[in-house]
């Protein structure tokens, strides 16, 4: 007799890696307060009411279903572009930048955040709709799909690197590659992607390097400056880089415990939260936690491999590109071996908005994981 599955069903394969990264965020984060300015308050506790919101956000996407949400994909992404355009006229400048709007005192929005998950559902709706109506498309179909691509993608990453926010940017990239590489095009467009790419960079890094003066000034001196820190990882002499490394180095296989952080850097809340909770809970607990991530990213991999509609699949690896990134990124410039560009990691790190936006990827993860079962429980 068949067994029928409910459509509001959570995957224990995602809930339980998602209980255990409220757990480590919070402890972490509560940590964390011993390192970062009194005057933020008890970030502890923002990021604990942000969690229950967040749950209850992720069963309402489950709830409404991807359907829906795609549905309003266009709807979506241009709320997102509109408010990111917003921001740079009324945006609250923080740390010379304006990637928030502030509600009060109370919090402050990020839209970029969001922009990321509005790009994934628009961009999954492109190349289904292309695919749909294309079984044999051509390269001059093939050609025009990736314009609209470049097109969609470009303008929110424009947006967000005049407020400036450059790691988000690369964000988009990646989700973008990532959704392309399973759309089913020609891999030879690939090869000209990113010879394109390389050679863009080349002269990039030319100017930056061999002719300052020059690119000063076709870049300004403020970019010049954002790419000096970007590139400072390469002699490890920064400060914040350095003392990150040192906590993390001096730990131990079990860390200093709660509160132990031996030594003070910025952002430990946020773009260094791996550094404090590593000096907390040494190679045991990294290890640990590199593993939880690895099998949450496995799980939402399978979900994708198993999906019987191309648009979920697309969606999949929009959020696994993300995610992937995010994680290597983040843990890789905590230990020294690639530059630093803000990036946060995911369901770790304090933040109401890049939180809410991954609970919003997590409901949809469960409302996907629900169609994956229903439709093989009906196939057998």
């Amino acid at each position: 007799m068949m067994k029928s599955v409910s459509k509001y069903k959570v995957e224990l394969g995602i809930v339980i890696p998602l209980i255990l990264f409220f757990i480590i965020s919070i402890l972490t984060i509560y940590s964390a307060g011993n390192i970062i300015p009194s005057t933020m308050g008890n970030i502890a506790l923002k990021q604990t009411l942000w969690y229950i919101v967040g749950f209850a956000i992720a069963y309402f996407i489950m709830y409404i279903g991807v359907d829906y949400l795609l549905k309003y994909a266009w709807f979506l992404y241009g709320t997102g572009v509109l408010s990111l355009v917003l921001l740079l006229f009324i945006g609250t400048p923080i740390n010379d930048a304006r990637c928030w709007f502030a509600i009060g005192n109370i919090a402050t929005i990020q839209p970029s955040e969001f922009m990321k998950v509005f790009l994934i559902l628009a961009l999954a709706k492109v190349i289904d709709e292309f695919n749909t109506s294309n079984s044999k498309p051509t390269l001059k179909e093939e050609f025009y799909l990736l314009i609209k691509v470049f097109i969609i993608a470009a303008i929110p990453s424009v947006l967000t690197f005049l407020q400036p926010d450059t790691g988000i940017v690369i964000i988009y990239f990646f989700i973008t590659m990532t959704m392309l590489l399973i759309s089913g095009i020609r891999y030879r467009w690939f090869v000209i992607i990113f010879s394109i790419i390389l050679s863009i960079g080349g002269i990039f890094l030319s100017l930056y390097f061999f002719k300052s003066d020059l690119f000063i000034n076709i870049f300004g001196t403020n970019f010049f400056y954002r790419v000096d820190r970007l590139l400072d990882w390469q002699s490890g002499d920064g400060m914040q880089l350095g003392n990150a490394m040192t906590a993390i180095g001096s730990s131990g296989l079990f860390g200093f415990g709660l509160k132990g952080t031996p030594i003070y850097f910025p952002e430990a809340h946020t773009d260094f939260i791996f550094s404090v909770y590593a000096s907390n809970f040494g190679l045991i607990g990294s290890t640990f936690l590199i593993g939880l991530l690895t099998f949450f990213d496995l799980k939402i991999i399978t979900i994708g491999l198993k999906s019987n509609q191309n648009s979920n699949k697309y969606i999949i690896a929009g959020i696994t590109g993300m995610l992937l990134y995010q994680q290597v990124q983040s843990i890789g410039m905590n230990i020294g071996l690639l530059p630093i560009t803000g990036i946060t990691l995911p369901f770790i790190s304090y933040g109401g908005s890049s939180l809410l936006s991954y609970m919003i990827i997590a409901g949809i993860i469960f409302n996907l994981s629900n169609q994956t079962l229903r439709f093989w429980n009906i196939k057998k």
